[in-house]
């Protein structure tokens, strides 16, 4: 891209990441600006308001590029409203646990955005739809969904890794495993108790590889249920996962598919969508395959849990 391709529309959510974090998008502005480019920032006061302003700069023949500044939920708005656009999405991440950045192969350092940028190399990414809500990662159904209510419910501004250990371990002690129902493009593939994960990208928190064959830009969602009906399944299923010998085992139902249907008898059960409180089920969703560029280092891989280990750790 040159200077004189159009202007970049620079969407930051300032309430996104630490300092350091934050830092990296400054710094990549400032190296934007002095290399010529008409960077004109955004900084959003809500979800819906970086959905906006994507979706002007989507139309806007004279912008070039957007580059989104911020975390999981911010990426995924910017997303939605680039959805079916041609404009390139460049990702810095700035949030906790940046699961789409880390996917794509972002190591969180402005040498390596700034690599990406000069390269140019652009892949197609797929999203989800849940109930019309968009997603760019992975919708949880069950365990998952009541930790991120949990930390919703307490959540007061950027949150890091130790704001998830009181909901994991109070919801580990507490939750209720109840029966859901899984189709899979008006096949039925499972029911019983369970959690159910739907995605777009293999690595979940921590970098655990639960969707251990998704691809973001195959044109197909993965499935992953968990056939769980106590703790000690809980503990079982987590181990195999941090192994990755979950995928093939005969407790696991995976598949993938273009649209899957999540629906229960109770409603009790909590979902999340790329770490936010998702819908109430029954929940339907479909694939939306190709529907934005994103501009992502060439040859680069996901994230593993260790390399995201030494990152929290600093």
């Amino acid at each position: 891209m040159k200077p004189d391709d159009g202007y970049i529309a620079y969407i930051v959510n300032p309430k996104s990441g630490a300092t350091s974090t934050k830092l990296s998008g400054q710094m990549f502005e400032q190296y934007l600006v002095t290399k010529g480019f008409d960077v004109r920032v955004k900084l959003t006061t809500s979800l819906d308001d970086a959905c906006e302003a994507a979706t002007d700069s989507a139309v806007d023949y004279h912008c070039a590029m957007v580059i989104v500044v911020g975390g999981d939920g911010t990426i995924r708005e910017v997303a939605h409203g680039l959805e079916g656009s041609d404009k390139p999405l460049l990702i810095v991440p700035c949030g906790t646990e940046n699961l789409l950045a880390n996917e794509l192969g972002f190591d969180e350092k402005v040498k390596t955005i700034i690599k990406t940028f000069e390269a140019g190399y652009i892949r197609p990414l797929d999203l989800g739809s849940a109930n019309g809500k968009c997603f760019t990662c992975i919708a949880g159904f069950g365990f998952d969904g009541q930790v991120v209510r949990r930390v919703s419910w307490q959540r007061a501004g950027h949150i890091d890794y130790f704001d998830y250990f009181w909901p994991i371990w109070r919801t580990f002690w507490d939750y209720k495993f109840h029966q859901m129902k899984v189709i899979v493009d008006g096949e039925e593939i499972f029911q019983g108790r369970g959690l159910v994960f739907v995605g777009n990208i293999s690595r979940y928190a921590m970098g655990l590889q639960i969707l251990h064959y998704a691809d973001y830009g195959d044109g197909l969602l993965d499935v992953c249920i968990y056939k769980c009906a106590s703790r000690i399944h809980l503990i079982k299923h987590s181990l195999m996962t941090v192994l990755k010998h979950h995928a093939d085992s005969r407790d696991v139902v995976y598949r993938q598919g273009k649209e899957i249907s999540v629906s229960s008898i109770s409603a009790d059960i909590k979902t999340e969508i790329d770490g936010d409180p998702g819908p109430a089920l029954p929940v339907e969703i479909k694939v939306i395959p190709r529907a934005v560029n994103c501009v992502v280092p060439e040859g680069a891989k996901p994230a593993g849990i260790r390399t995201r280990i030494i990152r929290a750790i600093g």
